[in-house]
């Protein structure tokens, strides 16, 4: 497989749970402003959304969208624990892929927009700050989104979390986001998969 990614940007979680499922892949940097791999070649040509990640599977086919990426990735080793095999806990994991990627992270739309002004970013950061004071809400006192395991989603909203102190977000109104945060961070596969995109020494 091949894991087409940017650093730091959503293609993140893909990254951390290739790395916690302990599967074989490439990583290939991919410039999303340009649309350029390292090679100069067009990244539209392997997806055209021109959007990461992109999982280019072993039989040629190429999985797009974080949600789908995440899921398959995570099926690939049902003994992981990563994702449950069927029943409501995975609906449950289903559901917070889906509400941290149409909710939480299209909320940062405009933060990343070079041209917006500054009463829209500030918009936008109250709207990132709604929707993280309804995961605190869930969240509680449970180690991870769903309970006590870590799932594809919980490796989604790490990488939500870390784009806070790039956009003047400060994640000490939540603190129980904030320790969810650190105890992601303190995870092997992800201290591993920052270190790989130059996140971290």
């Amino acid at each position: 497989m091949k894991l087409y990614y940017s650093p730091g940007a959503c293609s993140m979680a893909s990254h951390i749970v290739l790395r916690e499922a302990g599967l074989d892949f490439d990583p290939v940097k991919t410039d999303i402003r340009a649309k350029t791999l390292p090679d100069g070649s067009d990244y539209l040509a392997v997806n055209p959304k021109g959007a990461v990640p992109a999982l280019r599977l072993d039989d040629g086919n190429v999985l797009t969208e974080n949600a789908a990426v995440l899921q398959y990735i995570a099926d690939q080793v049902p003994d992981s624990g990563l994702i449950p095999a069927s029943g409501n806990a995975r609906y449950q994991v289903i559901s917070w892929l889906s509400y941290v990627g149409s909710e939480l992270h299209k909320s940062y739309g405009m933060l990343w927009n070079p041209t917006s002004s500054d009463e829209a970013k500030q918009l936008a950061r109250d709207l990132v700050g709604k929707k993280f004071d309804f995961v605190q809400s869930q969240l509680g006192d449970k180690p991870y989104l769903t309970g006590d395991s870590f799932t594809p989603a919980d490796a989604y909203l790490f990488v939500m979390l870390s784009w806070t102190k790039m956009h003047g977000i400060d994640l000490a109104r939540w603190p129980a986001l904030v320790a969810l945060q650190a105890r992601i961070a303190e995870r092997p596969a992800v201290q591993a998969a920052m270190r790989a995109e130059g996140l971290i020494q």
